[in-house]
């Protein structure tokens, strides 16, 4: 007879592992890095997998585990170490607490994403002082829906239905922020905390509202780090600290 796993001591069970193989989606040829052309030039063999994708693979696992109490209220903390490349199968396993997820390869033991996950909700806080960036609206459907993962290869009968905005989405909300006001040129997104605040329905009428809160010099060239809100109604559904490398050397 199989064998549940253990609980884990705060009792929220462990995350179970997962294997997918990464794909980039058509709307992601926009920034170069996603294409062999664009990858190539910038110093990699081929093109980079979007890490919004990335993460709908890892936003699959809590969602499937612990339902969708981590789609309302959850949060993640995700950093992409070293790319991923299309065609790549991908091994997502739990680490540590049980509660950290890890993604490997199967050419390559070392991690090259992890993400820790949390049902602990979080309140929104305050956008930090700085740059404004012009507010976009968006409506929560199409690539911004609830068939996110599902459209990158691996569907979740928890958005099957299409009436739940998939958590990746928030990211996607932050990187389409980055693409139109912040990055020059190919850009590579590299962290974010995100935090859920409310479920929201696909077909609502989102606003991005964005501050560049930190700029720095990095190996491959400027990052950026934003604070983004996403709010529905006037209510803040999604918090996000997000950073990228905005324009590579």
């Amino acid at each position: 007879m199989p064998q549940c796993p253990m609980a884990h001591p705060d009792g929220v069970p462990p995350l179970r592992d997962h294997q997918v193989v990464a794909q980039n989606l058509p709307e992601h040829a926009r920034n170069p890095i996603h294409t062999d052309e664009g990858a190539r030039a910038a110093g990699f063999d081929r093109a980079l997998v979007a890490g919004v994708t990335t993460y709908s693979y890892l936003a699959n696992v809590p969602s499937r585990d612990w339902g969708i109490e981590w789609v309302h209220h959850g949060t993640a903390e995700v950093r992409f170490r070293r790319p991923i490349f299309d065609g790549e199968r991908l091994a997502i396993q739990a680490v540590g607490d049980a509660h950290t997820l890890a993604v490997t390869t199967t050419t390559d033991d070392d991690p090259r994403v992890l993400c820790s996950m949390s049902l602990a909700g979080t309140p929104a806080v305050e956008l930090r002082d700085g740059e404004e960036l012009p507010t976009i609206e968006r409506e929560l459907e199409g690539e911004y829906g609830g068939d996110y993962a599902a459209r990158a290869g691996d569907s979740l009968p928890l958005f099957a239905i299409g009436e739940i905005v998939h958590p990746a989405v928030w990211p996607a909300l932050a990187n389409d922020m980055v693409h139109r006001h912040v990055a020059r040129g190919a850009w590579v997104h590299t962290r974010s905390i995100v935090r859920h605040h409310a479920p929201v329905a696909t077909g609502s009428l989102a606003s991005i509202i964005a501050r560049v809160v930190d700029r720095r010099n990095g190996s491959l060239g400027e990052r950026a780090v934003l604070d983004v809100h996403i709010t529905v109604e006037g209510v803040v559904v999604a918090s996000l600290e997000h950073e990228a490398y905005v324009a590579l050397r």
